[in-house]
């Protein structure tokens, strides 16, 4: 049984295996303890001797030898815990669709540390929903867990559909979509984002779609009275949606 589970381990850093199992890795003793729908936890035996010394974690246990632990860890220098957990994941008619909502719609983000960044972001914001389109980074790869931090527990995510998909469901609930773009002519400082509203993120090289742009009811522009000639994916977003938490306070 232990095999079994320490070759399913290894198999999950692979998206063709997450896809099938239907499962992932949380590591870290923070990232475990929010995953509440472990399948089981690896510990390592020095981890259970130090730090982890009288940790209760419901479920299946598994203790294994520091060396082994560090073969199946997906980081260079592994806390001594992890846990399989299935994934959740939710679809468009899922969301709330609160028409005073507040929603992110990220478009083929291909960097795992802006697309966990977006997350976390989101998360602190108090959105309602990250919608991810087709050719994004898979949610579950390990980089992108780590830089949620612990956020992908706490907001809901579609995955996998096309931005025109998320952008008539969106408009289906009363939701206005906003779209980063270069062409913008208004900043977000003028919009009116106390009413249920979406931005849309693009793709760190290629920016939007132009499908996608021409069926957002507005091109919002972020200032930028400086040289450079675009910001983050990651960094937009934060600045869209805090714009809208300040609105909001």
């Amino acid at each position: 049984m232990q095999n079994k589970r320490i070759k399913l381990v290894k198999a999950l850093s692979q998206k063709k295996e997450r896809d099938k199992e239907g499962l992932f890795i949380a590591e870290g003793l923070r990232f475990v303890k929010e995953a509440k729908d472990r399948v089981f936890t690896v510990v390592s035996d020095s981890f259970l001797a130090g730090e982890g010394r009288g940790l209760f974690l419901e479920g299946e246990l598994l203790q294994v030898p520091d060396g082994l632990f560090q073969a199946i860890s997906a980081t260079e220098h592994p806390q001594g815990i992890l846990a399989v957990v299935r994934q959740k994941t939710y679809t468009l008619e899922e969301l709330e669709g609160d028409a005073k909502g507040l929603y992110l719609l990220a478009e083929e983000i291909q960097d795992p540390g802006n697309l966990g960044t977006i997350l976390r972001t989101a998360d602190a914001c108090g959105a309602d929903g990250v919608i991810l389109t087709k050719g994004t980074v898979d949610v579950f790869n390990p980089k992108v867990l780590r830089s949620t931090m612990g956020s992908i527990f706490h907001i809901p995510v579609v995955m996998e559909v096309t931005a025109q998909q998320a952008i008539r469901w969106l408009h289906s609930k009363g939701i206005r979509i906003y779209a980063a773009h270069l062409r913008g002519e208004q900043t977000p400082y003028t919009l009116p984002l106390q009413e249920g509203c979406c931005f849309v993120i693009g793709n760190e090289a290629q920016g939007l779609r132009e499908e996608t742009a021409k069926a957002c009811d507005q091109l919002v522009k972020i200032p930028m009275p400086g040289q450079a000639e675009s910001l983050n994916a990651a960094v937009a977003a934060a600045i869209l949606l805090y714009e809208a938490v300040r609105q909001r306070q």
